[in-house]
């Protein structure tokens, strides 16, 4: 029985109408009437009507429409009667609520049409999404759920699943008997609909509840795995699909779970891969199942007999099925279209499945299978064989470099000869693969194998095909931009004169791929490419002087590229007038880009930022017409779209350059090409404010204020964060360069910035952008200086400090807990090692900050610093040794910036120094190490009984066995410095004084660690000039280790030619043979005598 009056109905159908009129006009008005009338005024009769549409309108098409905009209605954002914001349903009073949801399950109940039905449940669904996110009771759901879950009506039972895989916080809080119960009933279900709407149901709730409550439900997997095989059997290509999908969201969440059938789950998703019959998409997501479980449990995959042989052989079978009804390649050597989207091809799939159990299962588990297929589908008759080979070569090398850089010389022996195939696509793979592994292998690929790749690739761009052609040129920008200039020297000529062979090309894809690589030659030919300046830059000057139509934009963009490349690759001096023509023509192409999908308008941005590196000071007089359109770019708003219905969805996923997010039961398209170009611009005046200095200044307060300063809380995308976290200290620098550091228009801008800054410390929420924020904070605070920070600056830091320190051992607890439950030789997965990595940056970076305050701040930060200190005790003797690290550093900064009153810590200070020193981690022992010679030098006579008491623990990390190899030679050069620190400023606390100084000339040299050798080398010219037996008695020994650290170039400037000029003096002295001395040394290091000491 309907509550409202039939007027209300009938001006409610009318709207409904209204608002599904083909005819604008009308459509416009409906819904100016629905938002300003209905919903701003009467909310609860709107949607108490659409309730009442959904059970009483007489045909299907007003009910399915009423349920639509029901749900849509409701989810509006409205201000309840406390003023709060939320969901427009929960702002309804009590009993109307009560009312439209006893109306809406009831209808759900009793709607016969599946359609309509589906779109009830849609509305059901939102509104048990917003009782559920809010904590609002709905007591009658729950049983009407799985009531109709249990129903005779088969559609009732598939909506009833629906919803729970829509909102599955429904039955989160369940006990686990009767949420298994349910899903046992659904799984079991005689109708394949229902089946896999619990399938979808199950993959939902599971993703949906916390990791310690998921084994509970892992004995449903026999029965989820039981619905497979029939699917298959009816050859539902469609149905498998949907079941396959479920299956990928399981394996993501928990692979363990499949672990006792794994090998039965292999075997069926590798008999529908073979299955040709079934169709490609549900071939491909049984692909990607077995995919998904390499990601996420590499360990079950490499001990499963089957997987590997199995994926490889399927995957390499899948990378044969192209070029289909195209056997000569005519039709794909007449193609343009060089970034046709193929990614739903099955070659592709084969190719990315391929590339990903490479990264995940490493090359000892793939490459034997791979190279069982590879050297007989090289000498197959059949070109899609040695097609597959070639592209299997690409993707795998990433994945397996480690054991493949061994055998380069045996992996090109195949690759090369297929530059010289009788088929296009054949060579094209072959150009593919050498351009892969000349990234994937990066040095030694160039070092090594140079003069066997170069004179393969560069006739491969003769050949007569221009697709090919182009990819031979696409290889060698791959080549040339990891080799150095030396080995690219010899082949310039060669490599040049084939390259403007295809700039006259009738192809203009050839030609702008010629302009990126003759770019490229020049970026790493450097001064080299002088030579060829005359003849490359008048061609180019004529192809930007040309007048030229439209599909010509992106070969101008090319080639405004290209001069601009070759301009910083010869420098100012080279191009003599050219660079100020050049900057010009710059200019009046700018001037002539009007369109917004105008090519040149990209490429400007970053071809003045090259002009500026070249010109330096002298580009200030163009900055008035490249900063306006830059800045605009910079300060662009993210563009956010709100999509309402799968309609919207589907559209902008058509279009390019769109990233969808779920947000409470909605979706957000966010315009990511936008905001792509906003963090290309800021990174663009980040250079400029970088070149140009204080030039940059008239543009300083402008770009803090509205784009840099801002832009460090774009929550829509981290990089162009980041990029405003570099941008900050580089305007500053630049304002301190034009004003002078003590100026008060310095100071205002401080006094704008520091808040924002000190901010963003507590509100950043991804870890490897907070440690971008934490080196923002400390590069200002360099600029800035002495007294840069007041007491409320400092406490805010160390606020926002706790809180960062409180979420990481929270993050660490739960790696523990996780590891805990890892089974044996199951490694770390590589998610968490990047969480580790990321962690280690932040601490790092803070460990930055802390230290630069001290630096600037001195004792008077002592007071905010000493409210961590529970932190600090905790990490100096944690397990882990990154936090030992980050502990004993801050420990340092206390001892080198306190002085003698860090000695108010020195319970504190003195234990996590004393364990550090004998810590197994060579960064520890370096860090306790430093410690100890600070404490000697800065702490004074509080310290000194303590330095002098750790001198024989700072020889024993000198006389470890593998005190000099490359992880431990930091903390024994470290030791080394700390030993002199304590000799001469606490000379005397130390006992046998002679013998520790003597004992000391054997722990040099010090050739690795800039800021230790001066250090040590003063002490060592002190001994000299006080004539001291400890060099007196071997005066080779100090000489040897002066020439090693002047060859290393420790040792430089003043404190070199102290050192340099007290050991002239003591071969003098003791007569000492240095040409027998020298017949001991490296050549360089004899090269080294020649020039300091002949």
């Amino acid at each position: 029985m309907a509550t409202l009056s039939e007027n209300i109905h009938a001006a409610l159908t009318n709207l409904l109408r209204g608002l599904q009129s083909p005819d604008n006009v009308e459509r416009t008005a409906a819904e100016q009437q629905l938002n300003e009338e209905w919903f701003s005024q009467s909310p609860e009769t709107l949607m108490m009507g659409l309730s009442e549409q959904i059970d009483f309108a007489p045909d299907s098409t007003t009910r399915t429409f009423a349920a639509v905009l029901f749900r849509r209605q409701s989810s509006k954002p409205r201000k309840n009667s406390n003023g709060q914001t939320a969901d427009a349903f929960l702002t309804l009073n009590q009993p109307d609520r009560e009312a439209i949801r006893g109306r809406l399950l009831q209808c759900l109940g009793k709607e016969q049409e599946a359609s309509v039905r589906s779109k009830i449940g849609d509305a059901v669904a939102e509104l048990a999404r917003q009782h559920t996110d809010e904590g609002v009771a709905w007591p009658e759901l729950l049983g009407a759920l799985f009531q109709a879950s249990q129903s005779n009506d088969a559609g009732q039972r598939e909506t009833a699943f629906r919803i729970f895989s829509t909102t599955p916080g429904i039955i989160e809080k369940q006990h686990e008997d009767v949420v298994i119960t349910a899903f046992k009933g659904g799984f079991a279900d005689s109708s394949t609909s229902v089946r896999i709407s619990a399938m979808e149901a199950f993959a939902s709730f599971f993703r949906s509840i916390k990791k310690n409550a998921q084994s509970k439900y892992y004995s449903l997997i026999p029965e989820i795995l039981n619905i497979l095989p029939p699917i298959k059997d009816s050859q539902d290509g469609e149905v498998l699909t949907k079941a396959l999908i479920s299956l990928i969201d399981l394996a993501e969440v928990a692979p363990k779970m499949f672990k006792p059938l794994f090998n039965n789950l292999v075997q069926f998703s590798i008999s529908v891969i073979q299955d040709k019959d079934l169709g490609d998409t549900p071939r491909q997501n049984a692909l990607e199942l077995m995919a998904t479980f390499a990601d996420c449990s590499p360990q079950m995959c490499r001990k499963d007999p089957n997987f590997t042989n199995d994926m490889v052989t399927q995957c390499l079978s899948l990378m044969t099925d192209v070029g289909i009804d195209d056997d000569d390649a005519e039709e794909w050597n007449d193609s343009e279209d060089l970034d046709q989207d193929e990614s739903d091809s099955n070659h592709v799939a084969g190719e990315q499945c391929m590339d990903r159990l490479a990264n995940k299962l490493g090359g000892s588990a793939i490459l034997p299978p791979t190279f069982n297929w590879l050297p007989r589908m090289m000498t197959s008759s059949a070109w899609r064989d040695r097609h597959a080979a070639l592209m299997a070569i690409s993707a795998i090398s990433e994945g397996c470099r480690e054991l493949m850089v061994g055998e380069l010389d045996k992996v090109l022996e195949l690759v090369l000869p297929a530059l010289r195939d009788p088929h296009p696509r054949v060579r094209w793979a072959g150009c593919n693969a050498v351009g892969q592994m000349s990234t994937d292998f990066a040095g030694t690929m160039q070092e090594k194998y140079h003069q066997v790749v170069l004179p393969n690739i560069i006739p491969v761009l003769e050949s007569s095909e221009p697709r090919v052609q182009a990819h031979a040129a696409a290889a060698l920008v791959n080549f040339c931009e990891e080799a150095e200039k030396e080995i690219l020297a010899p082949y310039l000529d060669q490599l040049l004169n084939h390259l403007l062979m295809l700039l006259q090309s009738p192809k203009r894809f050839v030609q702008e791929q010629a302009l990126s690589t003759i770019a490229t030659v020049a970026d790493s030919a450097e001064q080299a490419f002088s030579t060829y300046y005359n003849t490359l830059m008048p061609l180019l000057f004529n192809v930007l002087n040309e007048e030229q139509s439209k599909e010509y934009r992106l070969l101008r963009a090319k080639a405004m590229e290209c001069a601009t490349l070759i301009a910083l690759a010869v420098g100012k001096e080279r191009m003599g007038g050219d660079a100020l023509s050049l900057v010009q023509l710059l200019g009046r192409i700018q001037n002539s880009v009007s369109e917004p999908d105008d090519p040149q308008a990209s490429y400007l941005l970053h071809c003045w930022g090259r002009m500026c590196r070249v010109l330096g000071k002298e580009f200030v007089p163009f900055l008035a017409g490249v900063i306006p359109p830059l800045t605009e770019l910079a300060a662009a708003k993210a563009d956010i779209q709100l999509l309402d219905d799968e309609d919207q969805v589907a559209q902008v996923q058509e279009e390019e350059g769109w990233e969808l997010v779920p947000v409470k039961g909605k979706i957000l398209g966010i315009k990511t090409s936008t905001l792509d170009d906003k963090h290309m611009a800021t990174e663009l005046i980040v250079i400029y404010a970088q070149v140009l200095e204080e030039a940059f200044e008239p543009y300083v307060n402008d770009i803090m204020d509205k784009i840099a300063l801002p832009g460090l809380a774009f929550f829509f995308h981290d990089p162009v964060r980041v990029a405003c976290a570099k941008c900050v200290p580089a305007l500053l620098t630049a304002y301190k360069k034009a004003h002078g550091p003590e100026s008060i228009q310095l100071g205002q801008l401080w006094e704008r910035t520091v808040e924002r800054v000190l901010e963003v410390l507590s509100t950043e929420p991804a870890i490897d952008t907070l440690a971008e924020m934490y080196q923002c904070f400390y590069e200002c605070l360099e600029c800035i200086g002495k007294n840069s920070l007041t007491s409320t600056h400092m406490d805010t830091f160390i606020k926002s400090a706790r809180s960062v320190l409180e979420d990481y051992q929270e993050r660490v607890k739960e790696r523990l807990n996780e590891q805990a439950e890892n089974e044996d030789g199951e490694e770390i997965n590589e998610d968490t090692l990047f969480a580790i990595e990321d962690d280690q940056t932040l601490l790092s970076d803070m460990n930055k900050a802390f230290h630069t305050i001290f630096k600037n701040m001195g004792t008077a930060f002592l007071p905010h610093w000493e409210q961590l200190m529970d932190f600090y005790k905790i990490s100096a003797t944690n397990q882990d040794p990154t936090q030992r690290q980050w502990a004993i550093c801050i420990f340092d900064d206390v001892l080198e910036f306190c002085g003698p009153q860090s000695w108010t810590y020195n319970e504190q200070i003195m234990q996590p120094l004393v364990a550090g020193m004998q810590d197994d981690v060579p960064a520890n022992r370096q860090a306790a190490a430093y410690g100890v010679g600070v404490a000697a030098h800065k702490g004074g006579e509080p310290w000194s009984d303590f330095a002098a008491a750790s001198l024989p623990t700072l020889f024993q990390i000198t006389q470890r066995p593998n005190a000099r190899t490359d992880d431990d030679v930091f903390a024994t050069e470290n030791a080394c410095a700390s030993i002199a620190k304590v000799l001469h400023y606490n000379a005397g606390k130390v006992q046998n004084w002679q013998d520790v100084a003597t004992a000391w000339v054997d722990t040099l040299p010090v050739t690795n660690d800039e800021e230790a050798a001066p250090h040590a080398y003063a002490f060592l010219a002190q001994l000299i000039e006080q004539q001291n037996p400890a060099v007196l008695s071997n005066p080779a020994k100090p000489f040897v280790a002066v020439v090693q650290a002047l060859e290393a170039e420790t040792l430089q400037g003043k404190i070199a030619q102290h050192v340099v000029a007290a050991v002239k003096a003591l071969v003098q002295a003791t007569n000492t043979n240095l040409a027998q001395v020298a017949a001991s040394l490296t050549p360089e290091q004899q090269r080294t005598v020649q020039v300091y000491f002949s």
